[in-house]
């Protein structure tokens, strides 16, 4: 499936179940809800977007905690949760998807190598959902394209639709 197929699919999902949608990212500047966006019709699901590129920003607009940045980074399954979490509390969302990473082609460790993305989604009333991936260094688009493409597909998997692709 395409990302505009996973998109559009995940708009669907969310508009059967009533629920309104929200992206908290930062490696990937709004690609995941411009994907969503792009389709005719998402404005019944989609409720906002925060891009939240500085640390400054993931505080300001979603409250991810100073400590939280110091003690673990921007990029890490902590920062990814708060996130995730702080999109929902301030947005009219019930669903959250939230992105932190290093998209490269520079700004990796041996830490958090280039191609390390941590994810977040929240669905209100269900456990925050955390995970990591490690995508293979092919450049920057790549990286952000994958990054949309997984977000995608957690969002679906969160709802009970995952699809494979």
């Amino acid at each position: 499936m395409s990302n505009a197929e996973l998109a559009n699919a995940l708009l669907q999902a969310c508009q059967q179940r009533g629920i309104m949608l929200a992206t908290a990212e930062s490696c990937t500047g709004g690609m995941i809800i411009a994907a969503l966006t792009d389709i005719a019709g998402s404005s019944a699901v989609v409720d906002r977007g925060f891009i939240t590129y500085s640390n400054e920003a993931k505080m300001e607009m979603l409250g991810v905690s100073a400590a939280t940045l110091e003690a673990h980074g921007s990029v890490s399954g902590e920062t990814a949760k708060e996130m995730a979490v702080g999109a929902l509390a301030h947005s009219r969302a019930t669903l959250s998807l939230a992105v932190t990473g290093i998209a490269g082609p520079s700004g990796g460790s041996a830490e958090k190598p280039v191609g390390l993305v941590w994810f977040g989604v929240a669905l209100a009333g269900q456990p925050i959902v955390v995970e990591r991936q490690l995508f293979s260094h092919k450049g920057r688009e790549f990286i952000r394209h994958e990054t949309v493409r997984h977000a995608l597909h957690l969002g679906l998997r969160a709802l009970g639709e995952d699809r494979a692709g």
